[in-house]
C-alpha cells in the first residue's frame, strides 16, 4: 500500500492545481504561436516573389530568344514552306553568282529581269536595307511593258540570296587557351584517327598537341554575309559587266545610296544616271533598332502581327498581312536578320551629299529623286532636304510610302521612265560590238528557260507551284553565273 500511495506522488507535480494556469498560459502562448509563424511567411514573402518574378521574365525572354529556333535553317524546307505569293516570285527570277571577296569561294545572288535586251534604256534597281526585290516586282514589270530593260536585284544577304558564307579561318596553336587546346585535341584526333589518341594516352598519359612551338591550324566557319561598300561595288561592277548594262540608269533604294556612293565615284563612266528612291544616307525607313535590339528584334521577326505593325508605321501604307508575311519570311529566312544588320552598320551614313554631288566625276550625272508623299511629315522634309543637297536633281513625290508597293509601281515606274526617256540616247553595246559569248550564252539560257515557265504556268498557275526556275541554292534545278 505504501508502494501505491508513493507511486501518485510523482505525478502531483503535473496534477497540481498551480502549474495549470501556466498550462494555460503554455495553451496561450502556443495559440499566440500562428500569429510569430504567419510573420515568418510574411518575411518570406518578399523573396518568393521575386523568384517568381525572376522566373517569369527569364521563361518569358527565353520563349522570344528561342522563337527563330521554330523554323528549320534547311534551305530545301525552308523554301518549300514558303506562301504562294513568294514562290512565284522566285519562279520569276534567275540565280547569278558573284565574289565578294578576293580568294573567298563565289556566292549566289537572285535577280528579276523585265523588258527587252536590246532596249536602249537599262535599268539596274538596287535595294535597301531590310527590303529585297520582291517589293519591285510591279516597277520591273511596268518599265518592261514601256520597252525598258530592267532588273531588280536581291543583295547577297538579303531576300533569295545566299546569306552566309562557309571561309576557312587560320588558327594558332596556343591562341585559344583551355577551350583552344580542346579543339586541338579534337582537330588532330579527327585528322589522325580515333586509334592515334588512344597510342597518345596510353604512352604518355595525355595527348600531346603541343608538338610544334607555333601549329597552324584551319576550321571552316559560317560567316554571315555582310555587304560594305566594297562589295557592293563588286556586286554592282560584276553585274553590269556580264549582263552588259553599262551605261546603266542606276535606281538606288533607301541605304542604297550610301553603299553605292564611291562605286559611283570611281565608275561613274559606267553610269548614265541615278535616281533615288527614298534614299539618304542618313537614316533608313525600317528602323534598325527593331533587328538589333535583343527581344524586340525576336518579337518582331518572330511575331507576324508585330512585324505587319512595323511595316505600316515605317516603310508602307496599308500594308495587308500577305504583303508583310512575305517580307517577314525573306527577312528572317536563314538568319538574314545577321546579314541586314552587318549591312546598315556598314553603310557610310555620314555622307555629305552636298560634296559628294559637286565632285567632278559626280556633277555631270543626272539625278531625279523620287520621293514618298504618303508617309510621316518628316520622311517628306527628309526628301526635300536630299533634293535640296543635289543641286542637279529634280524632285518628284509618290503616293505609296518608302518602300514601294504594287499600287503604286505604275506611278514609280512612269516617274522612272520619264526621267530616263529625256536624257540623250546611249550607244548600245551590240551596235558596236558583238555582245561577249557569256553573255549571250546567259541570254539563250534564259529565253528557253522563260518559255518553258510560261508554258508550265499555261498548266500549274493556279496551284502557285513554278518549278522551272528553281536553282542549286535549294537543290531544286539551275540557275546561271555572271
Amino acid at each position: 500500500m505504501a508502494i501505491l500511495t508513493e507511486e501518485p506522488d510523482p505525478p502531483k507535480p503535473s496534477t497540481e492545481t498551480t502549474p495549470k494556469p501556466l498550462s494555460k498560459s503554455k495553451a496561450k502562448t502556443t495559440t499566440s504561436s500562428p500569429p510569430s509563424s504567419s510573420s515568418s511567411t510574411n518575411y518570406t514573402n518578399p523573396f518568393q516573389f521575386w523568384f517568381y518574378f525572376t522566373l517569369t521574365v527569364s521563361l518569358v525572354t527565353l520563349f522570344f530568344i528561342s522563337l527563330p529556333s521554330f523554323s528549320t535553317q534547311d534551305p530545301k524546307t525552308w523554301f518549300f514552306n514558303l506562301p504562294p505569293n513568294l514562290r512565284q516570285h522566285y519562279s520569276k527570277g534567275r540565280i547569278f553568282k558573284v565574289q565578294l571577296t578576293p580568294n573567298h569561294p563565289q556566292v549566289e545572288a537572285f535577280s528579276i529581269q523585265d523588258g527587252p535586251f536590246s532596249s536602249d534604256h537599262r535599268v539596274l534597281i538596287v535595294h535597301g536595307f531590310g527590303c529585297s526585290s520582291f517589293a519591285f516586282q510591279g516597277i520591273v514589270k511596268s518599265l518592261g511593258l514601256k520597252g525598258v530593260h530592267a532588273i531588280a536585284i536581291d543583295l547577297p544577304g538579303s531576300g533569295f540570296s545566299d546569306k552566309s558564307v562557309v571561309v576557312a579561318e587560320e588558327n594558332v596553336g596556343g591562341s585559344g587557351g583551355v577551350l583552344g587546346g580542346f579543339w586541338e585535341v579534337y582537330g588532330q584526333i579527327k585528322e589522325r584517327g580515333l586509334f592515334w589518341g588512344f597510342d597518345q594516352l596510353i604512352e604518355k598519359g595525355y595527348v600531346d598537341y603541343e608538338e610544334d612551338d607555333i601549329r597552324v591550324s584551319k576550321r571552316e566557319v559560317v560567316k554571315a554575309i555582310e555587304l560594305g561598300d566594297e562589295e557592293m561595288g563588286r556586286v554592282l561592277s560584276q553585274v553590269i559587266d556580264a549582263m552588259g548594262l553599262a551605261p546603266v540608269d542606276l535606281v538606288l533604294h533607301d541605304s542604297a545610296l550610301g553603299l553605292s556612293a564611291n562605286w559611283i565615284l570611281e565608275n561613274a563612266r559606267l553610269v548614265r544616271s541615278v535616281t533615288l528612291l527614298d534614299s539618304v544616307p542618313s537614316r533608313t525607313a525600317l528602323p534598325s533598332w527593331a533587328l538589333e535590339l535583343p527581344v524586340v528584334r525576336e518579337a518582331v521577326l518572330g511575331v507576324g502581327l508585330v512585324f505587319q505593325s512595323v511595316l505600316g508605321k515605317y516603310c508602307l501604307k496599308s500594308v495587308g498581312k500577305a504583303e508583310a508575311e512575305a517580307h517577314r519570311l525573306l527577312l528572317k529566312g536563314r538568319n538574314g536578320r545577321r546579314s541586314a544588320v552587318g549591312m546598315v552598320k556598314r553603310a557610310n551614313h555620314s555622307l555629305d551629299l552636298s560634296e559628294w554631288s559637286g565632285l567632278n566625276e559626280v556633277k555631270d550625272l543626272p539625278m531625279r529623286v523620287i520621293w514618298s508623299s504618303g508617309s510621316s511629315k518628316e520622311w517628306s522634309e527628309e526628301g526635300s532636304r536630299v533634293a535640296d543637297a543635289l543641286s542637279q536633281a529634280t524632285l518628284v513625290s509618290h503616293s505609296g510610302g518608302a518602300w514601294p508597293q504594287e499600287h503604286v509601281s505604275e506611278e514609280i515606274a512612269e516617274s522612272i521612265y520619264e526621267f530616263i526617256s529625256a536624257l540623250p540616247k546611249s550607244t548600245r553595246q551590240s551596235e558596236e560590238e558583238p555582245i561577249p559569248e557569256h553573255v549571250q550564252m546567259m541570254l539563250d539560257d534564259a529565253k528557253g528557260n522563260d518559255h518553258h515557265n510560261h508554258h508550265h504556268h499555261h498548266h500549274h498557275g493556279h496551284d502557285g507551284h513554278a518549278h522551272a526556275g528553281y536553282s542549286d541554292a535549294y537543290g531544286l534545278g539551275h540557275g546561271w553565273a555572271v
